[in-house]
């Protein structure tokens, strides 16, 4: 099944996302909101969607600064990504919903959480990053980090759309270079006014986003949601003591590792794509059973 392409407009902001799901299921099914990770968008979903699209009224967002949505110079802190997913949700009429969120996005679902718990049925993260706050020196290593991070290296500018292709072939996330991690790339590139190339992902959302993301911790308060943690293999939390804050404040915790990278859902999407499901299934029988 292919999503279908949609747009929330309001004065402040347009968001662009992916629906899967017929809207004559929409009655029978469960919703499941999918949040991409830094400088990637909402196709980077397709698998899994494509997967649970049977059982699941499914949309993904590209998050502001991201891919067809709107890209403010200013606005891309916690609070105002917050903002835009709960209007996106009072849009589609979901009181709450199953949320997943990879990477940067993983981060800001224990502070939705924390703010608003009612939107969640559970709650995915996905190889999420510096979930504590992060001391005021390590801005100084940031020129460093936008270089060598796989998910900016992309941002360009190239002189050329080949010069651009030839890069992402090495990175991390388009490893197989198949015919889907292709296309993520192709809908997440465009020629700039100055005739070179380089990704829709703005620089003001990357350093605002990364500001933000260093200043606030993301748990500080038990949470009682459901959560599933998926820890790749060759992802950035391997160590033990990168897992004990999550221990601590998610009180209904379920930690998976599945094998891949940072990104599994696009390297390894057949064991990501059971593991999600499995976890889904398992907090519907869990939520249906205390309704009964």
């Amino acid at each position: 099944m292919n999503p279908i392409r949609k747009t929330l407009e309001s004065d402040q902001i347009k968001i662009s996302y992916l629906e899967w799901n017929s809207p004559k299921t929409f009655e029978n099914t469960q919703p499941l909101l999918l949040l991409h990770g830094l400088a990637d968008h909402a196709l980077v979903w397709n698998n899994l969607g494509n997967f649970l699209a049977d059982h699941y009224h499914i949309v993904a967002p590209d998050m502001r600064g991201h891919g067809n949505s709107s890209k403010p110079n200013q606005g891309y802190s916690f609070s105002e990504v917050i903002r835009d997913l709960e209007a996106l949700m009072q849009h589609l009429n979901w009181s709450n919903a199953h949320i997943l969120g990879h990477s940067w996005t993983g981060k800001l679902l224990p502070i939705w959480a924390k703010q608003n718990p009612k939107f969640f049925r559970s709650m995915i993260l996905v190889d999420p990053i510096f979930i504590t706050k992060m001391p005021s020196i390590f801005k100084l290593t940031l020129p460093i980090v936008y270089r060598k991070l796989d998910c900016l290296k992309g941002m360009g500018p190239f002189s050329s759309y080949e010069e651009a292709e030839e890069l992402a072939r090495q990175l991390s996330q388009y490893q197989g270079w198949s015919d889907l991690q292709q296309q993520i790339f192709q809908d997440g590139i465009e020629q700039k006014p100055d005739q070179k190339w380089g990704s829709k992902f703005t620089i003001p959302a990357r350093n605002q986003i990364f500001s933000e993301v260093m200043k606030v911790a993301g748990l500080t308060t038990k949470i009682k949601i459901p959560t599933l943690f998926i820890q790749p293999e060759k992802g950035v939390n391997r160590m033990d003591w990168q897992l004990k804050p999550y221990q601590k404040y998610l009180t209904h915790l379920k930690i998976q590792q599945v094998p891949g990278n940072h990104w599994p859902f696009l390297v390894q999407p057949e064991n990501f794509n059971q593991i999600v499901a499995e976890f889904l299934q398992q907090v519907s029988s869990d939520q249906n059973s205390r309704i009964n």
